[in-house]
């Protein structure tokens, strides 16, 4: 059972919509729950894992930011085991910059990661803060209302080399986790 203070907490975090302007929405069709394939590559490009996953991101901080939760494998698929993985981001617009400042926390890992995120024409490209080791770009693609593209790039010091995709489709409002 959740304590009642865990309810006040959630209400008290999360927002039913952006007090952002409309330019500063960069990250806002992602509102809402989706349904993931998630690939790891080796340094090679082959894929060496495949899980499924899901990822749920929520307007928080009065609409000034947004919190998502990725998860894999999923909640409902999770049996007990060492290959399970989740973590959070939570974002916002930064006038000063005219970009989003990023948090990402990966508590299996222990992995604390900060990015600057703006639009690139259709895309949504997050970069690592300066002089961060390794370099790394997360980049959203393929952006329409039930899907997207999601990919993790690291830089070596031979290019820009893929470690990570997402396939994301969007949950059917009010849907259990799968």
């Amino acid at each position: 059972m959740i304590p009642e203070d865990a309810h006040a907490f959630c209400r008290a975090l999360r927002s039913d919509a952006s007090s952002l302007p409309e330019q500063a929405q960069i990250f806002a069709p992602f509102i809402g729950s989706w349904d993931l394939v998630v690939r790891w590559y080796d340094e090679a490009g082959t894929v060496i894992r495949t899980e499924a996953g899901e990822w749920h991101f929520s307007w928080v901080l009065e609409g000034r930011g947004i919190q998502d939760v990725w998860i894999v494998p999923p909640r409902a698929q999770r049996a007990a085991g060492p290959l399970y993985e989740y973590g959070t981001s939570i974002r916002f617009y930064d006038p000063a910059l005219e970009a989003w400042q990023s948090t990402w926390i990966g508590p299996m890992h222990g992995v604390v990661r900060t990015f600057t995120a703006r639009k690139a024409g259709a895309m949504v490209v997050l970069e690592t803060t300066p002089g961060t080791v390794p370099a790394m770009r997360w980049s959203f693609s393929d952006i329409a209302a039930g899907s997207f593209a999601w990919k993790n790039e690291v830089r070596p010091p031979d290019g820009w080399r893929v470690q990570q995709t997402f396939e994301a489709r969007r949950q059917p409002p009010g849907e259990a986790p799968r």
